[in-house]
């Protein structure tokens, strides 16, 4: 597939989504919310993918919805919106289930499904001059791309209303205290952190980062009972794998582990 919206870059164990519409403020359309779910397949099928760096081209992260390609979809709206949402949600459901990390480089403004594409990362950097707005009830929507599920887990339920209600616009430093980022760096040095963070990931235990993403997706929303057999499932199964029985020998013999990332 040859990609209009996007730039895909496979390198060292480290797959690179560049958002690429610079002229257009990077805004999500139909064709980007596709090759953003055909982009995570590749991501989650190729062994050789053991973290995924997400960015934007420009001084943008992402501004939203292309809300010029809705207006001009007229009496087809709802469903143009049930489409690309759709398929946007698919794309985000298999970077949260996959067993690479997603580490998100913000290298601009975030707003509405670029906001809520930044805190369904795993690491998220985001650069000095960088923006967080929610801006979907600005514009007389609900908010998509996951941001009614981790918002409120990262900030608060009462942090999460203020955002989404009053499109209030954070600095980086600000989403940086409110824990929606992991760290702020200059601009000038933002991918090349971005990389240090997505190349020590690569090098990981990636079925152990994979298991971990996957119980704390349910850690919200399973009982105790169910949390604790999810981990016992994930630690025993772990055995299984190269890297489980590699780490235990190699922390037993004093030795630095040498993950294979299955």
């Amino acid at each position: 597939m040859t990609f209009e919206t996007i730039k895909l870059e496979i390198e060292a164990n480290v797959a690179t989504i560049t958002i690429n519409r610079p002229d257009d403020a990077n805004a999500l359309n139909a064709t980007m919310a596709m090759e953003l779910m055909d982009a995570s397949v590749r991501c989650s099928e190729d062994r050789e993918v053991r973290a995924v760096l997400i960015t934007g081209t420009g001084t943008m992260f992402c501004a939203g919805g292309d809300l010029k390609e809705m207006h001009e979809r007229g009496d087809d709206k709802p469903a143009h919106l049930i489409r690309m949402a759709s398929v946007l949600h698919s794309a985000i459901t298999r970077f949260a289930h996959m067993d690479a990390p997603v580490v998100i480089a913000v290298n601009g403004t975030a707003a509405g499904a670029g906001f809520s594409l930044a805190l369904a990362g795993d690491y998220v950097l985001a650069a000095e001059e960088a923006k967080f707005v929610s801006a979907y009830t600005a514009s007389g929507l609900t908010p998509d791309g996951s941001s009614t599920y981790f918002l409120a887990k990262h900030v608060g339920l009462l942090r999460a209303k203020e955002l989404l209600f009053t499109n209030r616009r954070l600095t980086a430093a600000e989403a940086c205290d409110w824990g929606m980022v992991n760290k702020v760096v200059p601009a000038a040095r933002l991918m090349e952190e971005a990389q240090e963070v997505a190349t020590n990931f690569a090098s990981g235990p990636t079925k152990a980062f994979g298991g971990l993403k996957r119980l704390l997706l349910t850690a919200y929303s399973d009982t105790l009972e169910t949390q604790l057999e999810r981990e016992t499932q994930g630690i025993s199964g772990m055995m299984r794998t190269h890297d489980g029985p590699h780490g235990l020998e190699s922390f037993l013999g004093k030795k630095t582990p040498e993950f294979k990332g299955h």
